[in-house]
């Protein structure tokens, strides 16, 4: 195996990863590991590898192969020959649709001699189209670890049990609706879970898994569990939130090491005073003491109210309707007989990204982007939704709608707005045939009509003194029409143009579908400027723009058409639709100005801020605010943060990009999902926050000194549909930059853990927790972790597993010393969870439950992108005969 490397010689000779007639393969062979998942056609090479060189194949031990490619059923026949295989990936989710969605893998089953895969002791077939579970899979004596997450399984086999030495089995986000009584006989079972499921039931034979330390059976449709879990002697945590549960056995509180029930979110009416006690249960969400409603008013509810505390999840809806309740305030009703068979229902709540949320001139966003699934599944009756957003500024020329894509564009469904009386939050309500994506706008208040043969009249409910006429004759088949306006105030032109004598009237915007010009002049009647009445009228001061769509272009068309005065209209007859502007003013050049003023009216004005937290100055809050918001969000984060006062102000577009950049001996982590050639990226969205916060470091020796530093803002990419004049002020080195704010990190003072001698006493062996599926976490990573616990610790240590009474004697032993029993907790954690293949993906799970999302979303993204960088150095770097896994573990700081 040392030479397998150099034997298969790897070379690229197609160059920056691109294939072409079958290049050497062996590149991606790495030890006994092949890693061909990263490849866009790795099963080609691995096919290429099998027929030239199968004789050093045959020993690999780790591999990994990628569901979304085309060629995995072929690549599947060859797999039974690789007797020596350890560990096998076949995951799907490596290809994204082009809203950024993963997309499952393609495989539906294995060969079925794939059970002589005696070694075979890690197998993953996550985010497939499994429907069941490939009996073959029974056949494998060594298998210790087994994921079949986000697939379509309804029931696992009734032998299932026959895995003896199954240590770790997931299949969350499947649709099993029972469990075979085998699986009380996997003894050496340590984590299993089946969260986000359709289970009602559980077998008495669950209370057998007498070595499972973690049950998660969140998400499912349980009304209750069985007294055997009782039985569960090893069992510390146990997920029951987001069921249907009425009852829980009060024998659970006698678990001996149990330190997390969650009963969130049920239909709990009352809880055994013996689990109340308990201090790491926890019940929000539950109606607990309520009164019991009738037998079959009860049953009814059960099935119509089902709560989730989540971002992303699922739940399961029946043709019997129900009503779903998220956190985040969004809610759904499901009528009866919407659904004619069980359906899995998938949500996320998504950051909106410019690329595909796409917003029409002077629209303003307002909530984040919710994506349900399955996409196109077409409803028997309306679903309703509810979407909860951020109050607009401008209430009565804009109006609130929910928008949603329909496969090839966006489009505004018919919405009710409500505000609630007790939170005084607002509401967006809207009903629905299928599922897509959604978010909620502000837009320019649209009027419409149905223009037939006869003719008819449109104003607006902005300003009543718009209308438009449509004669009789104007159009031979019934044309949709829709009317948008933009009031100006005097004083914005004024501003703007710095001439008090210039006057305007509103912004008309006519659109229409059909893209041919009307048979017959329409009347458009639009108010006179303010100021000007037909009394004090001069003619030669007065002008009809016409602006593109885009308003790129203001053509003055008064000598094009016929003007009629009243003395308050001004009212003229035109062909086809766009905007169209009246103005008054001395000036020559008219369609420049107009161009300058409609830019302008798309800006909004900002100030950037940087503070540091005052307790842990490293901790930086960056925030692009709107002018009139910052002297409130200033005052609500005076106590928990200090810094420079902010910058001047500086002009942006909704949906404009832009960076912040640390600079003078201040650094990030530049592995960050969000950080684009070290510069951190945001995105304005005037009525949502553009706030983040960050980790920053100094490569300077901070002991003998301070690191005066300092953040500074750039412009991104120009936003599509600008005015081409904005676009060239946004181009070259100079026009880039916004502001510059100082940052400051102190001087070090003398620090517990820069000790190199045994941690106060602490003596452990080297850490190497974790795979390479989850990250590698080292002792200097938990140190680098323990530096910002603090007092978040016990929380901590309860969410990581640990008893209520171990973290009791951690805080005794090490009394009046925060820091030791920061580390004691940790570093005894860590020697617990030496051998959970999960133990990475917990911690973040713990640190998220425990309040500190700021340590958790590091954590997360830099393992996340080490992962990637490990398999890309595998394909950069080709096969080092002495790479291995601790040379490629993943530094989390």
């Amino acid at each position: 195996m040392q030479k397998m490397a150099e034997l298969l010689g790897l070379r690229d000779e197609c160059g920056e990863g691109t294939l072409g007639a079958l290049a050497p393969a062996g590149s991606c062979l790495a030890d006994n590991r092949l890693n061909l998942d990263v490849y866009p056609d790795g099963c080609r090479r691995f096919l290429q590898l099998f027929e030239e060189q199968q004789g050093e194949l045959v020993q690999v031990e780790f591999l990994r192969l990628s569901s979304n490619d085309c060629l995995l059923d072929t690549a599947l026949g060859s797999l039974p020959h690789l007797k020596h295989l350890k560990s096998l990936v076949l995951k799907g989710g490596h290809a994204r649709d082009e809203f950024g969605s993963y997309q499952h893998g393609s495989l539906t089953s294995l060969p079925p001699d794939f059970g002589n895969l005696r070694c075979l002791s890690h197998l993953d077939l996550s985010f497939n189209r499994l429907s069941t579970l490939p009996t073959c899979i029974l056949h494998l004596p060594s298998l210790r670890v087994l994921m079949v997450s986000h697939n379509s399984l309804v029931t696992l086999p009734e032998d299932f049990g026959s895995l003896s030495k199954l240590t770790f089995f997931s299949a969350m986000k499947n649709q099993l609706k029972d469990l075979p009584q085998s699986i009380g006989e996997l003894s050496m079972l340590q984590d299993l879970n089946l969260s986000e499921n359709a289970l009602e039931l559980l077998p008495e034979e669950v209370g057998n898994l007498h070595n499972c330390t973690e049950l998660d059976l969140s998400g499912n449709r349980l009304l209750s569990i069985p007294d055997s879990l009782a039985n569960l002697k090893s069992l510390r945590r146990l997920h029951l939130h987001s069921n249907l549960l009425v009852t829980v056995p009060a024998s659970l509180a006698s678990l001996p090491n149990l330190s997390r029930l969650d009963l969130q979110n049920n239909c709990l009416r009352a809880i055994p005073a013996e689990i109340q006690a308990l201090p790491f249960v926890h019940v929000r969400g539950n109606p607990l003491g309520e009164t019991e409603p009738s037998p079959q008013a009860g049953l009814k509810s059960l099935h119509n109210v089902i709560n989730s505390c989540m971002s992303s999840g699922s739940f399961t809806v029946t043709s019997e309707g129900c009503r779903v309740v998220l956190a985040c305030g969004i809610h759904f009703y499901f009528p009866p007989g919407a659904a004619s068979a069980p359906l899995r229902i998938h949500f996320r709540s998504l950051t909106p990204d410019p690329q595909w949320v796409k917003l029409r001139h002077h629209d303003v966003l307002l909530s984040r982007v919710l994506e349900l699934q399955p996409h196109g599944i077409q409803f028997q009756q309306e679903v309703q939704i509810w979407m909860p957003f951020i109050s607009p500024q401008t209430p009565h020329q804009n109006e609130v709608v929910i928008r949603t894509f329909s496969g090839q564009s966006w489009n505004d469904l018919k919405t009710r707005v409500k505000q609630k009386r007790k939170s005084k939050k607002c509401v967006a309500h809207c009903c629905v045939l299928h599922f897509s994506w959604f978010l909620v706008v502000s837009r320019l208040v649209q009027n419409e009509c149905k223009v037939p043969a006869e003719g008819t009249l449109l104003f607006s409910s902005v300003d009543p003194n718009i209308k438009v006429v449509f004669p009789p004759g104007v159009t031979q088949e019934p044309r949709s029409v829709k009317l948008q306006v933009l009031p100006v105030s005097a004083e914005e032109i004024e501003e703007i143009t710095a001439h008090a004598e210039c006057r305007a009237s509103p912004l008309l915007y006519l659109s229409q579908d059909s893209p041919v010009d009307f048979l017959k002049p329409v009347r458009i009647q639009l108010p006179l400027p303010p100021g000007i009445t037909g009394l004090n009228l001069d003619r030669s001061r007065l002008h009809i723009l016409h602006g593109d769509l885009e308003g790129q272009t203001w053509n003055d068309i008064t000598s094009e058409v016929v003007l009629e005065f009243t003395h308050l209209y001004a009212v003229f007859e035109v062909t086809h639709f766009s905007w169209y502007w009246l103005w008054y003013t001395t000036k020559t050049y008219i369609g420049g100005i107009a161009k300058k003023v409609y830019e302008r009216l798309r800006l909004y004005q900002v100030n950037f801020i940087a503070l540091q937290r005052k307790r842990d100055p490293e901790q930086v809050l960056l925030q692009c605010v709107p002018k009139h918001k910052v002297d409130p969000v200033l005052k609500k984060l005076q106590d928990r943060y200090r810094g420079p006062e902010p910058s001047d102000m500086v002009e942006m577009f909704e949906g404009e990009q832009f960076f912040a950049a640390f600079e003078r001996g201040i650094s990030i982590d530049m592995d960050r999902p969000d950080c684009v050639d070290g510069r951190l990226s945001f995105i304005f969205y005037s009525h949502l926050k553009n706030m983040k916060e960050i980790y920053v470091t100094s490569p300077v020796d901070r002991k003998d000194q301070a690191v005066k530093g300092q953040v500074s803002f750039y412009r991104g990419a120009v936003p599509d549909s600008i005015p081409e004049d904005a676009s060239r002020r946004r181009k070259g080195p100079d026009s880039l930059w916004l502001a510059t704010l100082p940052i400051k990190l102190p001087q070090l003072k003398p620090r517990w853990d820069e000790n190199p001698s045994p941690l106060y006493g602490f003596s452990f062996p080297p850490l190497n927790l974790g795979n390479a599926e989850t990250g590698y976490l080292t002792q200097a990573n938990l140190l680098s972790i323990a530096r910002r616990v603090g007092a978040d610790w016990q929380s901590i240590g309860l969410n990581l597993g640990l008893t209520y009474q171990q973290i009791e004697r951690i805080g005794y032993n090490n009394r009046e010393d925060l820091n030791k029993q920061i580390l004691d907790m940790l570093f005894s954690w860590a020697q617990q969870n030496s051998e959970d293949p999960d133990c990475v993906s917990k911690l973040i799970r713990a640190l998220k439950e425990s309040g500190r999302q700021d340590i958790a979303d590091e954590v997360e993204a830099i393992v996340e992108l080490g992962r990637q960088k490990y398999s890309e150095s595998i394909r950069r770097l080709g096969l080092e005969q002495e790479s291995s896994t601790e040379d490629s573990a993943i530094a989390v700081i």
